[in-house]
């Protein structure tokens, strides 16, 4: 290339030495200004410092996005932390080996104080308590403190450090319509879980009907009898209530987790006037019934229609006075000592006399009447 553009340039001298010269000029000047212009252009190029990629941040040509199973199965993720804090509790007749009762609980404490409800653990004077761990081992457990007006009772037991307390949580910081998991032993048939939500975050107990003063979580998560006494969770795994009871299909109640933390302040602290008990029982759980729920009563069960009153039983405890005497569950109430029933307050109030005398009881069973006498025992 360079040696054709020599001989052409010498040619040109020979015969205009003016005009070479010029074109001479010319074509080194064009091929500076071509190497400015590309240098010009690619100054910028060669001051750019190009950060490196460490392996950690290099794109995994692999990667496979989460399942939806790993996604969505939240609930899953709540019960892989709490089961192994749940426990079953049984009331039981010793030498006889005969359960009278059974429900839940959880381990509330870092040393193992036990919550469950009052009910679970109150009946007959000798009877024994049994608690099953996750692990299947069973442990005599007692009665530490009961609290009959809030259906509360901390039971203690003896067993491996190794069940960790669940984390209690805050009634005020829920909202209705928020996730929730029921958690118990129904059945003896330990960590059975049920999931809902919350229906009503403060239902008052005077719209239930019950002879309290607190109010109750509503939800729609099932809580069955052996379910009473577990605890209510959120979805960060915080107890935020204690399963008390089912009144229909869709509709249970728990007590806000405030009224167990006040609970075991005051027993910790001695505190004698939050642990009495009733000097008498029955051996019944009850609910008084409203409008509302004699319209949900008839559509489930036979009722009469003209029953504008009474006390629904909806659980009796085995081997109790009322057991003995022929109470059922799902009997209604509406007659005691031969005058109206109207609401739990009246059986509350004739247990609490110092009347001696068999309680006179009328009942609906299945449309028919039926008059049943129980005489009351002490409670444990």
């Amino acid at each position: 290339m360079f040696s054709t553009f020599a001989r052409y340039v010498k040619i040109l001298s020979i015969k205009n030495p003016v005009l070479t010269k010029t074109f001479v000029s010319a074509s080194v000047g064009g091929v500076l200004f071509g190497v400015y212009l590309h240098n010009r252009h690619q100054w910028p190029l060669i001051n750019v410092i190009l950060p490196s990629i460490d392996a950690a941040q290099r794109i995994d040509i692999d990667y496979k996005p989460p399942s939806l199973r790993s996604q969505f199965n939240f609930v899953a993720d709540v019960l892989e932390n709490v089961e192994k804090s749940v426990v079953n509790i049984e009331l039981v007749i010793p030498y006889y080996r005969q359960t009278m009762s059974n429900g839940s609980g959880f381990i509330a404490t870092d040393d193992g104080l036990i919550i469950t409800n009052a009910h679970v653990v109150s009946g007959k004077p000798g009877a024994q308590i049994i608690v099953t761990l996750p692990d299947g081992s069973k442990h005599k457990g007692a009665v530490e403190a009961l609290d009959v007006e809030c259906d509360l009772a901390i039971i203690r037991c003896n067993f491996p450090n190794n069940y960790p307390a669940l984390k209690l949580g805050k009634a005020a910081d829920i909202r209705n319509g928020e996730f929730v998991i029921a958690m118990g032993s129904p059945l003896t048939l330990n960590n059975t879980n049920t999931f809902g939500i919350i229906s009503n975050k403060q239902r008052s107990s005077e719209t239930l009907g019950l002879n309290k003063t607190i109010n109750y979580i509503q939800t729609d998560a099932a809580i069955t009898f052996g379910n009473s006494g577990g605890p209510l969770v959120n979805l960060d795994g915080e107890v935020i209530g204690i399963n008390s009871m089912k009144v229909t299909a869709g509709i249970s109640f728990a007590i806000p987790i405030d009224y167990a933390i006040e609970f075991l302040t005051n027993y910790k602290r001695k505190d004698k006037d939050r642990t009495i008990t009733h000097k008498k029982y029955i051996g019944i759980t009850m609910l008084t019934l409203n409008e509302k729920l004699i319209e949900q009563l008839r559509r489930d069960r036979h009722i009469p229609y003209d029953l504008t009153h009474g006390v629904l039983i909806w659980r009796v405890m085995y081997n109790s006075p009322a057991y003995l005497a022929g109470l059922h569950q799902e009997d209604i109430i509406i007659e005691l000592n031969k005058k109206p029933c109207h609401s739990a307050k009246d059986i509350y109030a004739a247990l609490e006399s110092t009347d001696e005398k068999p309680l006179e009881l009328l009942v609906i069973r299945s449309g028919a009447k039926f008059l049943i006498k129980v005489t009351p025992s002490p409670s444990v």
